[in-house]
């Protein structure tokens, strides 16, 4: 082991303590691995979809974890798997064609890049299973990895169990042979002994620590990470808009900032510690905080703007929390692009100008629906609750000037002092 990249012996303790392991195989033989030498691990992405989302940060942050404290990732992206799709408990999954998961195994490759080291004693690797795939004959798959899988263990899989009744493929069915057969030949050409993945993965984890005992008599080991879940035990995976994704142009920086902002109180700590790399101490010191004082905020604040510089960079966060600011009275609009103000103001809502009118503040209020009629909206400027750019309007027949669109497009709208929409030129 170069001295370059020394193991930590503390791993597993932490990642124990930041409750990312649910299910391991054996605890003891995984310990004694990861601090008796840089362990080849791998975790894998299926390319199905156009972006990876809340759930597989959890994989990507875990990877990293492991990198740091000394061990070497193996990232796969499934161009083959990919094709099939893992079973949901939901239903048969579309299948795609090659050249749209072709192109999303590369989005999906430049995604995870950036939170793994590619240098050093224990730099990671990327690797495509359909590379060792596509020119797999069927008779070799069949007598080289399903003799090893016996029909009753793969019926035991509680989504395989579930998706009986109603009805599952063969191809979805036969997904865990091949998750299996990616750590064999992972294990084979590079010596990898470790995969993880989510929890609803184990079934795969394990049929592939189990081939690899079958087909080579080796030994490797599995760990998977929590499901993560509101307070209620419905998955986060979801927002109004859909999945909370790790593509910006598919969540906007701004969303993706407020979800961690709004997460509920009862989730805080159990998130910093998944999802930050703060250290012990700091996560302990703002749950105290947040226990004593939680309308601070403080633990969701550090939340939104380390998981946002992790994923969308510290300056974008910057300028993020800028808009916020601005947002809601306390900063410079008009030093903010009109990107992440358009952003900002998209999810509290906005309205477009129709082309060629000049309204004043009044027709605007009740455009942008801060007003039912004329007669609120000039009830509210004469009562001061009205504002544009966050300057207080006192004339209600005032008509913005060209100078009062923020980047030559927006204008913002206030009443009172939370409650806030954007107006839009075409």
């Amino acid at each position: 082991m170069s001295a370059d990249a020394p193991l930590d012996p503390a791993l597993l303790d932490d990642l124990e303590w930041r409750g990312l392991i649910s299910q391991s195989t054996d605890r003891e033989a995984l310990r004694e691995a990861l601090t008796s030498g840089s362990v080849r691990f791998y975790v894998g992405f299926d390319p199905t979809a156009p972006s990876l989302h809340l759930g597989n940060l959890v994989q990507i942050l875990t990877a990293r974890r492991l990198q740091q404290a000394g061990h070497t990732p193996f990232a796969l992206v499934g161009g083959a798997t990919g094709m099939i799709g893992d079973p949901r408990e939901s239903g048969e999954r579309t299948l795609n064609p090659i050249e749209t998961v072709q192109e999303w195994v590369a989005r999906v490759r430049a995604q995870i890049e950036p939170f793994l080291s590619f240098e050093g004693p224990n730099a990671a690797t990327m690797v495509d299973n359909y590379d060792w795939t596509s020119g797999l004959s069927t008779i070799d798959f069949l007598r080289d990895i399903g003799k090893h899988f016996p029909v009753n263990r793969m019926l035991a899989r509680d989504v395989v169990r579930t998706r009986l009744e109603a009805g599952i493929s063969y191809t979805e069915f036969s997904y865990v042979l091949l998750q299996s057969m990616d750590f064999l030949t992972l294990h084979r050409r590079h010596g990898v002994t470790l995969q993880f993945g989510g929890s609803d993965q184990w079934g795969n984890l394990t049929g592939g620590v189990e081939l690899i005992r079958r087909a080579d008599a080796g030994r490797a080991h599995a760990f998977a990470t929590p499901l993560i879940t509101k307070s209620d035990g419905t998955k986060y995976g979801k927002t109004e808009g859909g999945a909370l994704w790790l593509d910006p142009e598919m969540m906007s920086p701004y969303a993706f900032f407020q979800f961690w902002l709004n997460v509920e109180d009862e989730k805080v700590g159990e998130l910093l510690r998944i999802f930050t790399f703060l250290p012990r101490e700091e996560i302990e010191a703002l749950e105290a905080t947040h226990a004593e004082k939680p309308f601070l905020r403080a633990g969701q604040r550090a939340l939104a703007e380390h998981v946002t510089s992790l994923v969308h960079g510290a300056e974008e966060t910057r300028r993020i929390q800028e808009a916020s600011a601005a947002l809601f009275g306390t900063g410079d609009m008009t030093t903010l692009s009109p990107a992440t103000l358009g952003a900002a103001l998209r999810e509290a809502g906005t309205v477009d100008l129709p082309a060629g009118e000049t309204p004043t503040v009044t027709d605007l209020l009740v455009l942008a629906g801060l007003a039912k009629g004329r007669g609120e909206a000039r009830r509210t400027v004469a009562e001061g609750g009205a504002y544009l750019n966050n300057e207080r309007v006192d004339d209600p027949d005032t008509v913005p000037g060209e100078a009062a669109f923020i980047g030559g497009e927006w204008l913002v709208l206030r009443k009172g002092k939370k409650t806030f929409r954007g107006v839009r030129r075409a």
